[in-house]
């Protein structure tokens, strides 16, 4: 079976028709503040050399992330973002006698490729607290090959205790592994699962550069774990040469000491201020502690995508098990100034519409996602 891996922009744009440049890009968590200064300094200086492999760039990013994170270089493996590594997972750890177990609403890219794999898909419904409910997971699959947390959770933006975590770890059936997805970690204060690799347990962590870092289209990540089990991930995709860009970027943005905490700061400064515009005028979402959070549309959520859309805001999709809710990106400090003058005209009802989708991107459907060709 030929591979196919689905990604957040093919899932964020996957009912698009085309938009204005200068549109308010609000749908697919990417940082608007894109690559730190250093980042890009070495991006310039590097790529006169970009004609070369250069692999030594790629050893000196994982001794680099090792040695930041206590750990042995063999514990981390680096990919062309953490996208790659979750398909791989799916194919190393599931089938379809193991189930692939992930929270609804989730993150959908590793739910169809279980279903293009012809692996059983199981999902839970995360809990009022929209964490994930790790003992409704254990339960709802004995069979289990593979068990996913987002944490932050990708759309809800809410936390799974490490408790909790740590529970699935020492509960779940003899042989299977917990993929923890901490794509969103560094914009909350919640403490990271690599403890528990470092433990020994059967967990392997996803980091990648796409969110605080904002390197998305430079595609950098990261796979912890033992080795005998990152090892399985790239004897099924790995192996590819890293973009030089990529790893000289990444390996950059590690060591800006204050780069993380700043860009945590003026997300979370911008992300409040959305919330509490919101409260003031009444309107319902999701609390988050990441770069997105969900918020209630009162109507079916695809109705005010396009109303949003026709003032040039493009905001997130809609998870099937939540209709009325759309995903929003935190942007910056003015393009959420944008989305609050449009949203509050679609919810008053001054402007309406609904989004035709180009007939040549809704060629596939898997388990209620739509899939461009």
């Amino acid at each position: 079976m030929a591979m196919r891996i689905v990604t957040e922009p093919m899932l964020a744009y996957a009912e698009w028709p085309t938009f204005p440049k200068d549109a308010v890009l609000l749908n697919s968590n990417e940082n608007p503040l894109g690559p730190c200064s250093a980042a890009r300094a070495a991006i310039a200086a590097i790529t006169p050399q970009s004609g070369r492999y250069l692999d030594e760039h790629t050893v000196e990013l994982v001794k680099t992330f090792a040695q930041m994170q206590d750990l042995k270089p063999e514990y981390v493996k680096v990919f062309a973002g953490s996208g790659d590594p979750l398909h791989f997972a799916v194919m190393a750890f599931s089938s379809p006698a193991a189930s692939y177990v992930t929270a609804d609403p989730g993150y959908e890219a590793g739910m169809i490729a279980a279903k293009a794999y012809g692996i059983r898909l199981v999902k839970v419904p995360l809990t009022p607290t929209y964490a994930h409910d790790v003992k409704a997971m254990l339960a709802a699959a004995p069979d289990a090959g593979l068990f996913y947390i987002c944490n932050p959770n990708n759309p809800t933006g809410t936390l799974t205790s490490h408790s909790d975590i740590e529970y699935l770890a020492d509960n779940k059936p003899k042989g299977s592994i917990v993929l923890v997805d901490e794509a969103y970690i560094h914009f909350c204060d919640a403490p990271s699962a690599i403890d528990l690799v470092k433990a020994g347990k059967d967990v392997v962590v996803l980091r990648t550069f796409s969110k605080v870092y904002g390197m998305a289209g430079l595609r950098c990540g990261i796979a912890i774990g033992r080795p005998d089990l990152v090892s399985r991930l790239v004897k099924i995709g790995g192996g590819n040469p890293m973009p030089v860009t990529a790893t000289v970027a990444a390996l950059a943005s590690l060591k800006e000491p204050q780069l993380v905490a700043e860009r945590k700061q003026i997300n979370t400064q911008i992300r409040e201020e959305t919330f509490q515009w919101l409260d003031r005028n009444g309107y319902s979402y999701i609390p988050s502690v990441s770069n997105c959070f969900m918020v209630d549309t009162k109507r079916p959520a695809k109705e005010t995508i396009a109303a949003m859309a026709q003032q040039n805001v493009i905001v997130g999709r809609v998870w099937p098990v939540m209709p009325t809710y759309s995903r929003i990106t935190v942007g910056t400090r003015e393009e959420m100034a944008q989305f609050q003058a449009a949203f509050q005209k679609v919810m008053k009802g001054t402007v309406v519409g609904w989004l035709q989708p180009q007939p040549e991107l809704r060629t596939r459907t898997i388990d209620g996602y739509v899939l461009p060709s």
